[in-house]
């Protein structure tokens, strides 16, 4: 393909404006429910460490600015979406979660500062172990990813169903294949690592939509099938008892005093007479 710088920053910026606000739809679904069931917080997690991996090869070999600032808002709203776990998942204090969030974000930023300033000297002077070191950041983005949808694979297969994830947030994550073009048109040679890594997610994402598509449906089917019994059940418990109670209706209780009885009754009539 040609070199075009503009279809390479139109591109990139696409796909992160997609994978930045990607994640609003799942932090709005969770704040909304005040719940995380079905979502897993190790996904969130390992998805904000990828990040910074990421983060720091796209720094270091000098991407298109899209690219770069990408994988920096990434990380920020995954351990957003991660501390919303640990609050409304695992139920730890606010102030738990707060400072779980602030520290995730200062170790990470640190992490890729660090890993910035050692590597890039000897990348920009062309030695072999910061060309190596630097390819070795971008692949273990690819498999942090690769990873992280293992828990959330599970999670599905163990409900049967796709719950707590925001389809639109997967769906507008599939998006992010616009990076994947940017790459096409950028100039010098195909960067293969952040190729393979969007667009392993887009197939990843597309997994899981799909299981939605295929399992959600099947798993309503069967919850009115459940329904439905316990409903007949219950009505015709109401009805049965309510013939029993029919049933046993006591009989009107006479209001006269024996004494009344006793004395209107015809034997104690002629008792009186013979008197």
């Amino acid at each position: 393909m040609p070199v075009n710088s503009i279809a390479e920053n139109v591109f990139g910026t696409s796909g992160t404006v997609c994978w930045t606000i990607q994640l609003v739809p799942q932090l709005w679904k969770s704040y909304h429910e005040k719940d995380t069931t079905g979502l897993s917080d190790w996904m969130i997690l390992a998805w904000g460490v990828a990040g910074a991996f990421l983060g720091t090869y796209s720094i270091v070999k000098n991407l298109n600015i899209p690219l770069i600032l990408q994988p920096q808002l990434f990380s920020v709203l995954t351990m957003a979406s991660w501390a919303q776990c640990q609050y409304y998942g695992r139920k730890r204090p606010l102030r738990v979660t707060l400072l779980l969030f602030f520290c995730g974000c200062v170790i990470l930023g640190g992490f890729e500062v660090g890993t910035i300033y050692a590597l890039r000297p000897s990348f920009n002077r062309g030695d072999r172990s910061g060309s190596e070191g630097t390819e070795f950041f971008g692949i273990m983005s690819t498999v942090l990813i690769a990873i992280s949808f293992i828990p959330q694979y599970y999670e599905i297969y163990k409900r049967k169903e796709v719950i707590g994830i925001s389809i639109w947030f997967m769906t507008v994550d599939l998006l992010g294949v616009f990076s994947d073009l940017s790459l096409v048109f950028k100039s010098g040679v195909f960067d293969v690592v952040p190729a393979v890594t969007y667009s392993l997610v887009v197939v990843m994402d597309g997994a899981v939509i799909l299981a939605a598509w295929i399992l959600n449906p099947r798993a309503r089917r069967l919850r009115l099938q459940r329904q439905e019994p316990e409903v007949s059940e219950s009505s015709i418990n109401r009805s049965t008892t309510g013939m029993v109670q029919t049933e046993r209706v006591p009989a009107p209780i006479d209001s006269e005093s024996p004494s009344e009885t006793a004395a209107t009754s015809p034997r104690s009539s002629c008792l009186l007479e013979k008197v």
